[in-house]
Parts: structure tokens; C-alpha cells; sequence
């Protein structure tokens, strides 16, 4: 296998100063039979729950408030498996970026494919915030490879901020699903859903041509 260099990791959320001190506080505490694998399945797992109570808020509305166990689960398990890692210097970069990544992109069709199934949120709108998730990560991981930064926050925000609107959005929907824009009356999680996949589109293409010229520079010909 050839050599690798690990990515600079680039995060400058609003929350990140305050959630590195928290996940170093918490690896320093795991129990020695807990490892990253068991918190990267913790994470994946929570995602798979998160979608399903999505789907079975179709039928028992009350559901989607679980979402928000679920997430904090999410979190707990993605967030702090790289950091137990590092806490306890058993790092393997090449294996944690693919593992964490693929389970990620599993979890988020989990997750918004459920909400697509909740009656919160149309199966078209579902469909257009994965696809608008899935070019982002793209964009962002070809930076990774061909630039060596590996950017996990956009516009200070990243997924923990996400998991927190997402929760808040849960809640705010549970009571008030549907919502008046543009002269018409929408369900909520459809309005949030295009506007949020818009944006992530929106960053990707800037993303995406600020990375064009950074290479283009680098490699004049």
C-alpha cells in the first residue's frame, strides 16, 4: 500500500471550540473496553433508529420527537471516535476516513429517507436534500485528496449544528407541520428541506470553483 499524508483537518463551527473540549474530556473517561469501532457502530445505528422513528411517525406522530435521542446518539458515536483515537494514539487515518464517511453517507439516507417516509416531509424533497448532501461531501472530499484539507464545516456551521436545528425543526413541526411562504401554505420540513439543499448546493459550486483555482494555480502549465 503507498505512503499516506493524513489531511488537515479544517473545523471552525460555531460550536467547535466548546465540542473539542467536551469530546477530549469524554475520551479521557471511556471505559478501556469501549473502542472507536464500537462508538463509529453506536453512530451508525442511532442514524438507522432516527429513520425509522422518522418512517413510524407516519403512523404514531410523536415519533419524530425520538429523532432527537437519536441524534444526540449520532453524535456521541460519530463525533467521538476519532478523538478516542487520537486520546489513545491508535490512530489508523486511511481506515477511520473511509469507515467514518461511508457510514455517514449510509446514515444520512437512513435518516432523510425516513423523513421522506414521515408524511413531515414529500418523498421529491427528500430527494433533492440528499442529493444536494451527497455533491457537498463530494466536493469536499476530492478537496481532501487533491488539496490535503479536509474541510468539515461550511459557513461555521457543521454537522453538530445540524443535528441541532434538525432537532429543533422536529419539535417545531410536530406541532406547526405545515407553514405559509410564498403566497402558499407548505409543509414545513419541505420548505426547510429546499432551502437547505439549495444552500448546500449553493456552497458546493462555490466550493467547488474556489478549489478549481487553488489547483489551477498550483499546476499552471
Amino acid at each position: 500500500m503507498t505512503d499516506f499524508k493524513n489531511a488537515v483537518r479544517k473545523q471552525e463551527s460555531l460550536l467547535a471550540p466548546a465540542e473539542r473540549r467536551c469530546l477530549h474530556w469524554l475520551a479521557e473517561r471511556m471505559p478501556a473496553g469501549v473502542n472507536s469501532d464500537h462508538l463509529t457502530l453506536l453512530g451508525f445505528f442511532s442514524m438507522f433508529v432516527a429513520g425509522a422513528c422518522y418512517a413510524a411517525a407516519s403512523v404514531w406522530r410523536p415519533a419524530i420527537l425520538l429523532v432527537a435521542v437519536c441524534l444526540a446518539a449520532n453524535w456521541f458515536g460519530d463525533s467521538l471516535d476519532g478523538t478516542l483515537a487520537r486520546v489513545r494514539r491508535r490512530l489508523r487515518p486511511r481506515y477511520g476516513f473511509y469507515v467514518d464517511h461511508m457510514v455517514d453517507a449510509f446514515g444520512t439516507i437512513f435518516l432523510v429517507g425516513g423523513l421522506g417516509l414521515s408524511g413531515y416531509m414529500s418523498g421529491s424533497v427528500a430527494l433533492f436534500v440528499i442529493v444536494a448532501y451527497f455533491l457537498l461531501s463530494i466536493d469536499a472530499y476530492l478537496a481532501t485528496y487533491t488539496i490535503g484539507t479536509f474541510e468539515i464545516s461550511f459557513w461555521k456551521f457543521s454537522p453538530t449544528e445540524l443535528r441541532i436545528l434538525l432537532a429543533i425543526g422536529n419539535t417545531w413541526a410536530f406541532f406547526r407541520p405545515e407553514a405559509n411562504f410564498a403566497a402558499g401554505r407548505f409543509l414545513f420540513f419541505d420548505v426547510a428541506g429546499t432551502i437547505a439543499a439549495a444552500v448546500m448546493c449553493s456552497v458546493a459550486l462555490i466550493s467547488a470553483a474556489r478549489h478549481t483555482i487553488t489547483l489551477y494555480r498550483a499546476e499552471r502549465v
